[in-house]
């Protein structure tokens, strides 16, 4: 992070005092579950597209404050296999809202050094939308700065199904070669997840006062501590991505141990 915390939170509401976070225990890898804009779009009697819409700028802005920070890793669940059951209406509106807004988004994150990809099946989504995401690749592959990770049409028990085949190919594969049978080792196994070479989330959010997972990042979340907020998500903004850093850093992480 070369920016201080004075200029990535300059108007912090009353008690929540920014210069309390410690920088140096930054999670490297922060995924975020971007749920309550349809709840958000009925409280102002909205249809829930417009809900979607709104929900562009908490991601922007969390986006922009995480980068500043120095996270090096943000996932952010937009799309889940499950979402298909929603309304074709709402579906269409969603597919074309990725594509518009990844294109009108790319030049920005790239001038910013963020690397954009995808986790989940893309074979699914219309043509423009996966070539919006695909172009955004390309066009920031290169970059060192936070990646962005963007999960759509994922399903963690879908990416789990994924990695047991990828697995199984190489185990049948190194067999025929060798005449041995490999061992089956969680490096073998995690070399096909859709997330292979990204380190596990130590944090994860969701917003909208929900308590549950929802099929999202199964096997990388074994460890990440859970911070869950009452927000719905087109109200979070670079204060709530503060209050859910803070109760991380007073969390003790064990993992299994004893301290």
């Amino acid at each position: 992070m070369n920016k201080p915390l004075d200029y990535i939170f300059p108007n912090p509401p009353v008690g929540l005092n920014p210069k309390a976070l410690d920088i140096s225990a930054i999670p490297q890898h922060v995924a975020v579950i971007m749920d309550g804009n349809g709840r958000w779009a009925k409280k102002r009697a909205l249809n829930r597209l417009r809900g979607h819409k709104a929900g562009i700028e908490a991601v922007r802005e969390t986006i922009r404050c995480a980068s500043d920070l120095g996270v090096r890793y943000l996932t952010i669940y937009s799309f889940s296999t499950e979402n298909w059951k929603r309304p074709e209406e709402e579906v269409v509106g969603l597919m074309d809202l990725f594509a518009k807004t990844m294109l009108a988004e790319v030049d920005g994150l790239h001038e910013e050094h963020v690397r954009v990809m995808t986790i989940g099946d893309m074979s699914m989504l219309p043509a423009e939308t996966r070539e919006a995401f695909d172009d955004a690749w390309e066009k920031t592959k290169g970059n060192d700065g936070m990646t962005l990770v963007v999960a759509v049409n994922y399903g963690a028990r879908q990416e789990v199904l994924h990695a047991v085949q990828a697995c199984a190919r190489d185990i049948a594969r190194e067999f025929a070669e060798t005449g041995k049978m490999p061992v089956v080792t969680e490096e073998l196994f995690e070399r096909g997840l859709y997330t292979a070479g990204i380190p596990d989330p130590e944090l994860l959010i969701r917003t909208s006062g929900e308590m549950r997972v929802s099929n999202f990042l199964l096997w990388q979340i074994a460890y990440s501590e859970f911070v869950c907020t009452d927000v719905l998500w087109p109200d979070f903004d670079r204060y709530e991505l503060l209050r859910a850093l803070l109760e991380y850093q007073q969390r003790d992480r064990r993992f299994g141990a004893v301290k």
